[in-house]
């Protein structure tokens, strides 16, 4: 089963260079004013919309698999706020987590 998560964001177009420009997903515009951003099957969607009529909150963090922890990281550490750098997990996996633009959490990891 796969699953795309439906986000508000602030702006769809900062939303759109960071996930191109920094994380080097493929982003375009979709159905009704929402941003499609993907990248090795892992996909969001964005919205300016307040579907939900409350402040934008998340209190998680999206994890996504990569093949490559390490080259992931070298590529947009410079480019992102690193919410916590490259570590080796004592659950076996090697990951690290960026901001984005929006304030949400999302990890990169790489199954040991």
């Amino acid at each position: 089963m796969s699953l795309t998560l439906l986000l508000r964001c602030h702006d769809l177009a900062q939303t759109q260079r960071f996930y191109a420009d920094v994380l080097g997903f493929a982003a375009a515009h979709s159905a009704e004013g929402t941003l499609t951003v993907e990248k090795q099957g892992g996909k969001l969607i964005f919205t300016q919309q307040d579907l939900w009529q409350s402040p934008p909150t998340c209190s998680g963090t999206f994890y996504f698999a990569v093949p490559d922890a390490a080259a992931y990281y070298t590529a947009v550490k410079d480019k992102a706020s690193i919410a916590w750098p490259l570590q080796q997990m004592p659950y076996g996996s090697s990951e690290f987590a960026v901001v984005d633009c929006n304030g949400y959490h999302l990890a990169f990891r790489q199954q040991a």
